[in-house]
């Protein structure tokens, strides 16, 4: 009986993952080498896709590898506790918390900037005056 994989192609199709990022995914350890046609092509089954969409969904939430990794173990051995999931996605919060802290105060700086100039000259400016000003004390204002 010959197995029943989908090929690369059809794999990134579906999981929306790269076929170059698949194989650096297999090359690294988190997707375990596929099955192979007779012809040596690599067949990818269910489980390979539904690995691929749970890698695909924690880089769209911005987990890195590492943690990506320890995911899939956990995931891999459903019998252990959760707490090292959770600590996993609270430390993404506080990155997460602290990013939007951040564009907070970006988006700040730039209303200020913009209400400062209200359309006047450029030797008025606040825009030109705040990015130079940043630029020579490599800081926000």
């Amino acid at each position: 009986m010959s197995y029943q994989g989908v090929p690369i192609g059809e794999a990134a199709r579906q999981s929306e993952v790269k076929a170059p990022t698949i194989r650096y995914y297999e090359e690294i350890g988190i997707l375990p080498a596929p099955d192979r046609s007779g012809g040596n092509r690599r067949l990818y089954g269910t489980a390979d896709l539904r690995r691929l969409a749970f890698i695909r969904h924690a880089r769209e939430l911005g987990f890195e590898l590492g943690a990506i990794r320890t995911l899939l173990s956990l995931q891999d051995h459903p019998d252990q506790p959760c707490a090292t999931a959770d600590a996993i996605a609270r430390v993404r919060l506080a990155e997460v918390e602290q990013r939007i802290a951040n564009l907070k105060a970006l988006k700040a700086e730039l209303e200020r900037m913009v209400n400062a100039c209200a359309q006047g000259h450029v030797a008025q400016c606040q825009v030109i005056e705040t990015l130079a000003q940043h630029h020579q004390h490599g800081r926000l204002a």
